[in-house]
């Protein structure tokens, strides 16, 4: 007779080997924003409705519970927003949805004056932040793109 404490370790072991052949293979989808509005505001908080796309190119459907963002420009926090209503990615597809998000447009142009001022010939800006994804081996989602606006004398531009 074997003792017992090998027998269970090599039962854990093939129970870990075989769990870890049946694991499905999971490609990270890719979210991206695609459109801008701006919904209301004054010369102190701005509402913006920014469209994102999100891509699924797994072979199963993606459960989206929920989704938060933060801009960044030139450093400063100027913008954030959250999105609470549930949607599903199907399966090796993509979907459009919008969020609301809340903005100190009065902020950003102190700091891109400045920026401006300093005659800099880009202004960099950083959208952050995660999707909540109701799958048990990958509960957040998270995003990050950066990239820069171009100034030219007074004018900015993407």
């Amino acid at each position: 007779m074997l003792p017992r404490t090998p027998l269970l370790f090599i039962g854990w072991s093939l129970c870990l080997v075989a769990c870890s052949l049946m694991a499905p293979k999971f490609e990270r989808p890719t979210l991206s924003v695609t459109g801008i509005e701006l919904v209301n505001g004054n010369l102190l908080q701005q509402h913006f409705r920014v469209k994102f796309n999100i891509q699924n190119p797994n072979d199963r459907a993606l459960p989206v519970s929920g989704l938060h963002a933060a801009l960044s420009v030139a450093g400063e926090n100027i913008a954030q927003g959250q999105n609470e209503r549930a949607f599903v990615v199907p399966a090796k597809g993509d979907v459009e949805f919008d969020m609301m998000i809340t903005a100190n447009m009065a902020l950003a142009l102190l700091k891109l004056g400045h920026v401006m001022d300093n005659r800099a010939d880009t202004i960099a800006y950083d959208l952050s932040g995660a999707a909540s994804v109701d799958l048990p081996f990958l509960h957040d989602l998270p995003f990050h793109q950066t990239g820069s606006f171009f100034t030219q004398g007074n004018a900015i531009t993407l």
